[in-house]
């Protein structure tokens, strides 16, 4: 059996405010988790052997070491599961660009098989096992736009203002390892509530660290802001600026420079991974 076409949908931070170095090593932190309508798509073929393989996938990135490949053998392990599956990547989402693809690839791994494997573990089960895979893992899992605290794993469903953004990767990756660990990243920010951040926005602590490490960070988000409120999204590389109107985040990005790519995205409230999990259910009688 092939089930093809699930979405593995990139985010935004349309905030990041580091709070505070925890005693475990990570920081704590706040944002603003946008879901985007740019997406990597999955196609999964179910094995009897209980092999899992990913006969399609980012050359950059070993199968060995995916996210998505993980996150099958972690669930396959979770449920006791002696079924297979053959995972086919078709990557649009920038690596290492803070969008999150390889965290929601892990995410839509994890939805998508539970459903086709009959496991049907309750969500915050499957969060759960997301989270030790990622901190992002639990937001696609959930599926909405949310306001993230802790290590960005407490997760507050959140409805934004619909907007337009104008996304820009400078040909480069950003290692979020290195960001976090520069003894030049700010560590000090308040706390912010959501109605203040709705009110008046935040910034990205990472930001300085990220375009002072990477010029051509620095320069992408220089480039954008000729046309808007150009942002970082997570530790980088790409960056971004929101619009009312799609054609104002078109015109933004009318004159790119050739060594860039660039994208037009819609903000969502909700993964059209739900939808797609729907769709399936619907499929198979269950609702």
């Amino acid at each position: 059996m092939i089930s093809a076409d699930w979405p593995a949908p990139a985010k935004l931070n349309l905030f990041l405010h580091v709070l505070g170095r925890r005693p475990d090593g990570y920081h704590e932190l706040q944002t603003a988790y946008q879901l985007i309508d740019f997406a990597d798509d999955l196609t999964f073929g179910l094995r009897e052997d209980g092999e899992i393989r990913r006969p399609e996938g980012p050359p950059s990135v070993p199968a060995e070491t995916d996210l998505a490949v993980r996150a099958a053998r972690q669930l396959q392990a979770a449920a006791n599961n002696r079924r297979g599956v053959d995972i086919r990547i078709r990557k649009r989402i920038p690596i290492q660009g803070g969008l999150g693809g390889g965290s929601s690839d892990a995410a839509t791994t994890l939805v998508a098989l539970n459903e086709l494997w009959g496991i049907r573990l309750p969500v915050g089960q499957l969060a759960g096992i997301g989270r030790e895979l990622g901190a992002d893992v639990a937001l696609f899992i959930h599926g909405h736009s949310a306001w993230g605290e802790g290590i960005g794993e407490r997760l507050t469903p959140i409805e934004l203002p619909p907007r337009h953004y104008a996304v820009v990767f400078p040909g480069i990756g950003v290692s979020t390892a290195e960001v976090f660990q520069a003894s030049e990243l700010t560590r000090n920010s308040p706390s912010l509530t959501i109605r203040g951040f709705l009110q008046a926005g935040g910034r990205n602590d990472c930001a300085p660290v990220a375009t002072g490490r990477y010029p051509e960070v620095a320069a992408a988000l220089a480039w954008l802001a000729r046309s808007g409120d150009a942002r970082l999204t997570g530790t980088g590389s790409c960056v971004f600026a929101g619009f009312a109107e799609r054609a104002e985040a078109e015109a933004a990005l009318s004159d790119l420079p050739d060594e860039w790519s660039g994208f037009v995205a819609r903000g969502l409230d909700r993964s059209p991974l739900q939808e797609r999990l729907a769709a399936e259910r619907a499929r198979q009688g269950q609702i």
